[in-house]
């Protein structure tokens, strides 16, 4: 099979298939994260992070190369989280810069591309270790490169470059201590080789078989998560961290009333290089994004504050992570005994499933709006629960009956908090207190549900008219609590007018939770509209990733 040329759509569909290569397995690439204070997990932080890409992408109105490698790379900057995913959005930074000038790619110039990738990824990194993502990265464009120097056909040059890093990947632990030690490859060059893989699938048309790096299996992936991983933690001492603060920011250049200094990319990074370690400066003419790990996050924030506004702000403490894995491994080595609650989320999409979790619940059930989990679903999740007593919160109207029916079958006391949506449940668990009863909690659960205004933004699969609504196929549509109260063509316009009919005089803050057919740009704009009208609310913006819905919002 021969492809001389690699065009618009063909890069486009190509993106699009490594996505969803990587977005299958996630979970695996997080069960290799072997380090003893993680960056929260890879394979996530690189799902979430190449989503945003590839969303821009296919989003896009461009039809040549260079713009849509333009596209691709600015998503990812965007959604770029830890590491991992800041490296992974160089890489393609690295490659639209290279290719952005041309319509079409012959084999050189898309090798090339690889190539600049590696150069710009190694450019964002102060101090680059070896037997990672930047070492598979960098072996398997050079595999590229001498492929090209023969052929002229683009799927022998992918093809190339897949092989060049499942050997690199193979070859990690002999770099990298940390990984011979516990038995397992690098998880950032395991990601990064899914996605080559979605590449090559995607031009060849043909489904490949999934690879693993050397001596590692699906079904070992799960034990490398379990076992080695809190081993290699035990190995560390959490006094012997010495940067306890994994931040990261992102600035928008040259807003704001804060502004004092032009930003000068060496500076900017070699300041932030006395603060802390594994620091990484990522920057266009717009953003800069930083990773660092530091004692002090406020100064890194402050500094940041000099260039532009922040954005984006995330810090978590590495020392809390440590302890957290230790003790999750005490825990392992004696039977485990039962927690006293268990709280079961329905929701379809990472961000969204993240941020339940963050909030306390304690088991996913991946579904909701065309996903309905069954009565089966629901009573196998209040058995991994492991609880004494459950709390279900359905988070969908269609699955009300079905957790109903749950609880009243299971053999553990259980019960249904009502939630209809997804603002709703997030608003139940923070009304739950574990030191009171089940049927105080329901109670409680239940009645902060009217705190909460919930919103979402969809489009339209038919014409219809409801309420008086006149509404259009394709039309974008504004629902407060489940009624539809908006239709239009423009999306924008739709989810500003949803908001504000959402805002009241009690309102204090509103959350825009971005679906997988939205973009963070969007979300800005939005948000930059309301910040004029409504001085005195503030304004939270989410990564969602849920399906159907553009945007989920939340007025309390």
């Amino acid at each position: 099979m021969e492809m001389k040329e690699l065009k618009g759509q063909a890069f486009k569909d190509m993106v699009q298939v490594g996505c969803e290569r990587l977005h299958e397995n996630a979970e695996l690439v997080n069960s290799l994260n072997v380090f003893p204070v993680p960056d929260g997990d890879t394979g996530t932080n690189m799902n979430m992070s190449f989503t945003s890409g590839a969303q821009r992408v296919a989003q896009s109105q461009e039809e040549v190369v260079g713009a849509l490698a333009v596209d691709l790379a600015k998503g990812l900057l965007m959604g770029a989280r830890g590491n991992s995913g800041v490296i992974l959005s160089q890489l393609f930074r690295g490659f639209s810069k290279s290719v952005e000038t041309y319509n079409s790619l012959t084999a050189e110039q898309f090798a090339q591309g690889f190539t600049h990738g590696v150069e710009t990824a190694y450019k964002a990194v102060m101090k680059p270790v070896e037997g990672t993502i930047l070492t598979v990265a960098r072996e398997s464009a050079k595999a590229g490169e001498e492929k090209a120097k023969t052929t002229d056909n683009i799927i022998d040059v992918m093809r190339a470059i897949v092989e060049g890093a499942r050997v690199s990947l193979d070859n990690t632990p002999e770099l990298l201590p940390v990984l011979k030690e516990v038995g397992v490859v690098d998880s950032g060059g395991q990601g990064l080789l899914f996605v080559y893989e979605g590449f090559l699938e995607s031009l060849t048309g043909e489904k490949l078989p999934t690879s693993f790096g050397k001596g590692i299996s699906a079904n070992l992936a799960s034990v490398a998560h379990h076992e080695n991983f809190s081993n290699v933690a035990h190995a560390v001492d959490t006094k012997d961290i010495q940067f306890g603060y994994c931040t990261e920011i992102m600035v928008r250049i040259g807003e704001g009333e804060t502004v004092t200094d032009t930003f000068d990319y060496d500076t900017f990074r070699n300041y932030l290089n006395d603060l802390g370690d594994s620091l990484l400066v990522v920057a266009d003419d717009e953003i800069i994004k930083v990773h660092v790990h530091t004692e002090r996050p406020g100064e890194v924030m402050n500094y940041g504050q000099k260039f532009g506004s922040l954005i984006k702000i995330k810090v978590d403490n590495m020392r809390l992570q440590h302890e957290d894995v230790l003790t999750n491994k005490a825990t392992k080595q004696k039977p485990v005994e039962k927690a006293e609650y268990g709280i079961i989320a329905i929701a379809a999409g990472n961000g969204v499933q993240t941020l339940l979790k963050d909030m306390g619940a304690t088991v996913i059930i991946n579904g909701g709006q065309t996903m309905n989990p069954s009565t089966e679903d629901i009573l196998k999740a209040i058995e991994e629960a492991h609880a004494e007593k459950v709390i279900i919160l359905p988070n969908n109207k269609n699955i009300q009956m079905a957790a109903d029916q749950a609880a009243q079958v299971s053999d553990t006391p259980a019960v249904v908090v009502p939630t209809k949506t997804i603002p709703q449940g997030m608003t139940a668990l923070l009304a739950f207190n574990p030191l009171n009863q089940l049927e105080e909690n329901k109670e409680n659960m239940t009645n902060a549900l009217s705190s909460v205004v919930s919103g979402q933004v969809t489009i339209a699969v038919r014409d219809t008219q409801i309420d008086g609504i006149d509404i259009k196929e394709n039309d974008f549509m504004g629902l407060i609590n489940g009624k539809i109260v908006f239709s239009q063509k423009d999306k924008q316009e739709v989810t500003l007018d949803t908001l504000r009919q959402m805002i009241s005089d009690d309102t204090e803050i509103v959350t825009i939770l971005i679906g997988e057919d939205a973009t963070q740009e969007e979300a800005e704009e939005i948000v930059s509209v309301l910040e004029q009208e409504f001085e005195d609310i503030e304004f939270d913006i989410q990564l969602g990733d849920q399906p159907v819905y553009h945007f989920l919002l939340a007025s309390e």
